[in-house]
């Protein structure tokens, strides 16, 4: 099912979101390559298949082939780093802050696309996953390199709202599955 078509499948108490998403996604603070790896990424973190797969089916069509798998990498390695760092910022022993993380992270400074824009869907990534510590850390990196507050803003509502699209077909495709009988 192609994005289009997915989106239609949205029921009614899932329709802000709907039209949140049609008019986000061509929103000025952000080129092309940032809304789309925006909501790659954001897809690939909320870990709903049906709209992962719908959003990369058509991702495709605005984003190159190294952004598309630099999106990809974003969420992958956000997905590591968040639950670490989360980690360490919820812990209330201060040593685990000394220890070295000793996780791979290459993709960071290795990802052949515009360091901005990655960081800027780490930090999508980052808000999806609630870890405050990389939110702010990727948030500071965009400011740094010239990103207005207005564009990561956009990027962060993209975020939301693709997470709460997958809320709802999570939700969609869970009700599905309760016996008829059920609730009768």
């Amino acid at each position: 099912m192609n994005l289009e078509e997915l989106m239609e499948t949205i029921p009614a108490y899932g329709r802000d979101l709907k039209l949140n998403f049609s008019s986000l996604k061509l929103q000025p603070d952000l080129n092309e390559q940032q809304a789309w790896g925006t909501i790659v990424a954001s897809a690939v973190a909320s870990r709903n298949a049906e709209l992962t797969q719908a959003v990369l089916a058509e991702a495709a069509t605005h984003l190159s082939g190294p952004a598309l798998e630099a999106a990809k990498a974003a969420a992958a390695v956000m997905g590591m780093n968040n639950v670490y760092y989360r980690f360490l910022h919820l812990a209330s022993n201060e040593n685990y802050k000394t220890i070295p993380a000793r996780l791979r992270m290459n993709v960071i400074r290795n990802h052949g696309i515009d360091p901005v824009d990655f960081e800027l869907w780490c930090a999508a990534v980052s808000a999806i996953n609630g870890c405050s510590a990389c939110v702010d850390s990727h948030e500071k990196v965009v400011r740094e390199k010239g990103m207005s507050e207005a564009s990561v803003l956009s990027a962060i509502r993209l975020a939301a709202v693709i997470h709460g699209l997958a809320t709802v077909l999570d939700t969609e495709k869970a009700n599905s599955q309760i016996p008829a009988t059920v609730g009768a």
